[in-house]
């Protein structure tokens, strides 16, 4: 994939506080990025130099080929930014509100009708057009939000914690919309530190901790950097095969531990942290199978995001 966002060694002090040091981001073209970390853990400041609201004090960052230093214009047509607070539009209605950010974008009169009324249907608020802005929930108004984003049709799309102070609900409906919008084409980088919002929709992420890239990459790539070893379940019928699992265990290099863990439905369980290839790993099923071991289950163990982060980010914060 194409690289459309881009940073290169950005650093940030507010006085002697470092809010960036030395972020260096690759978004590929197309993707739904992630990007995951604590609260002040720079999310936020990274943002604002993307959308050209906030010059960085060192470094260089580029969207859709354009520098945020010298092309800020072609670089606020390339995104649509979402802030993390909706802000004040009391005397608006809903679609008065989207027609007024289109008229922002020289989108001229004639075609704001139909434009206003596409957008609503994608966010599914259609039928709260003539509500004043200020009543609806806290969830409709991020989906409008995200509606008003999408008014000058941007390559890219900025959105700072979107489902932040969402119910379970509308966080599913927020993730639904942003997985809409990566079909339509859209590039999404948002920032989170709701984990479980992030591996569900995003194709690749970046851990950031106190101002540093922790790591980046597609969530396989972190997935397979984080676990250098599996863990893999496997069940048996009794304790004599579970030694047996054991002895032929110890003898593998590609073993690191193995252990017996809490039976479960009376069944005896072997643990064994698995440091080898899906070969390796098949050959070992076979040979228990030759050994005579009557496996009743054979199982790696997934492992989540938010276990990934809490071990990566552990002892970081100061």
């Amino acid at each position: 994939m194409d690289t459309i966002i881009r940073t290169s060694g950005l650093h940030k002090s507010f006085g002697n506080f470092h809010a960036l040091r030395g972020i260096s981001l690759e978004v590929p073209a197309g993707s739904i990025y992630g990007f995951v970390g604590p609260n002040g853990a720079g999310k936020t400041t990274t943002m604002r130099i993307l959308t050209t609201l906030t010059r960085p004090s060192a470094g260089e960052a580029w969207v859709a080929g354009h520098s945020v230093y010298e092309d800020r214009r072609e670089v606020r047509r390339a995104i649509g930014y979402m802030p993390d607070e909706f802000g004040v539009y009391e005397d608006l209605r809903v679609w008065e509100y989207l027609d007024f950010f289109a008229a922002c974008y020289d989108i001229p009169e004639k075609k704001r009708k139909t434009l206003v009324a596409d957008l609503l249907e994608l966010v599914d608020l259609q039928h709260r057009r003539e509500d004043m802005v200020d009543k609806l929930s806290r969830g409709m108004k991020q989906r409008l939000s995200l509606a008003r984003t999408l008014a000058h049709d941007p390559q890219v799309l900025v959105l700072d914690e979107p489902a932040s102070g969402l119910d379970p609900r509308a966080r599913v409906e927020i993730r639904e919309l942003l997985g809409e919008l990566a079909n339509m084409g859209k590039t999404i980088f948002f920032s989170s530190h709701i984990l479980a919002d992030v591996e569900d929709v995003c194709s690749h992420i970046g851990i950031i901790e106190a101002g540093e890239i922790i790591m980046q990459g597609s969530i396989d790539q972190l997935r397979q950097q984080l676990m250098a070893h599996r863990e893999i379940i496997i069940t048996v019928m009794d304790n004599s095969a579970a030694e047996k699992v054991l002895s032929l265990a110890s003898g593998l290099a590609q073993v690191v531990t193995a252990e017996t863990i809490t039976p479960r439905n009376g069944r005896s369980r072997v643990r064994v942290d698995f440091a080898g290839s899906d070969e390796e790993l098949g050959a070992f099923s076979q040979q228990l199978f030759a050994g005579g071991v009557p496996l009743l289950g054979f199982n790696e163990e997934e492992k989540d995001l938010e276990q990934m982060f809490m071990r990566v980010t552990r002892g970081l914060v100061t």
